[in-house]
């Protein structure tokens, strides 16, 4: 056994978060939390004949709540000077972890307005940022982790500070991010989006804890919980109504 330490590159499955935490730092993020009854949404969609997953249901639901919120879609920009854009539609990000090259990373799904979007199309996008190759569908972000870090430092701030218009399309209005299925929460995920929102195991009883951070320049955390009683709304009323009608 070697007892010798040794340096290394940082390997590319971990360049685009290192990039991602990098610009998280600039972004002024508050949190807050909210305790959801879903137990009538989690006992429909057992019964579904197509599996829709709790993603796809809160990808829908966020961007439904963000499409009667504008405060939601807008996003902060430092340059030329301070102003803040507005964005017509949301754009989901949605955090994916693949096995790729022998090794873990994250890739970032992004789907377009999932407020206009049926449940079964937005879980067939997702099925395929799952399933298919991910050389296919993170092409993209797999050429960008190639980069050296100058160059992909460079995107970023392209996309973030200069693309204006272009920056939703390509980096999201919000992010959703969740190891519920292992058990496990998170506090506030990192993010460079107006918003983003994580939500924790559903118990046997079908509640959970949503959580959804904020960028605290554009709103105050009054309008955040009233986001988070919108969505809990939208699950149980919107979504729920989709579902039955999806299983008549």
């Amino acid at each position: 056994m070697n007892r010798d330490g040794h340096s290394f590159a940082v390997p590319r499955h971990r360049r685009l978060s290192w990039d991602l935490l990098h610009y998280n730092h600039r972004v002024p993020l508050c949190a807050h939390d909210r305790q959801m009854d879903l137990s009538d949404l989690a006992r429909v969609r057992s019964e579904c004949a197509n599996r829709v997953s709790w993603p796809a249901l809160f990808m829908k639901a966020w961007a439904l709540v963000a499409a009667e919120i504008p405060e939601f879609r807008q996003i902060w920009y430092r340059w030329p000077v301070a102003h803040i854009y507005q964005h017509p539609v949301s754009v989901g990000v949605l955090t994916v972890s693949r096995e790729y090259r022998d090794a873990t990373w994250l890739f970032w799904k992004l789907i377009k307005a999932p407020d206009q979007l049926p449940l079964l199309e937005i879980q067939k996008s997702i099925n395929q940022a799952v399933n298919d190759p991910p050389k296919r569908v993170f092409r993209n972000q797999v050429r960008l982790a190639s980069l050296a870090t100058f160059l992909r430092r460079l995107c970023w701030s392209w996309n973030l500070g200069v693309a204006h218009k272009r920056r939703p399309e390509r980096l999201g209005t919000f992010f959703l991010s969740t190891l519920s299925g292992k058990g496990a929460e998170i506090q506030l995920p990192p993010s460079i989006q107006t918003t983003c929102l994580t939500y924790g195991p559903i118990s046997e009883s079908g509640t959970c804890r949503v959580t959804v951070g904020y960028d605290h320049r554009l709103f105050d955390g009054a309008l955040a919980a009233e986001g988070l009683a919108r969505l809990e709304n939208v699950l149980l009323e919107t979504l729920l109504a989709e579902l039955l009608h999806e299983n008549s």
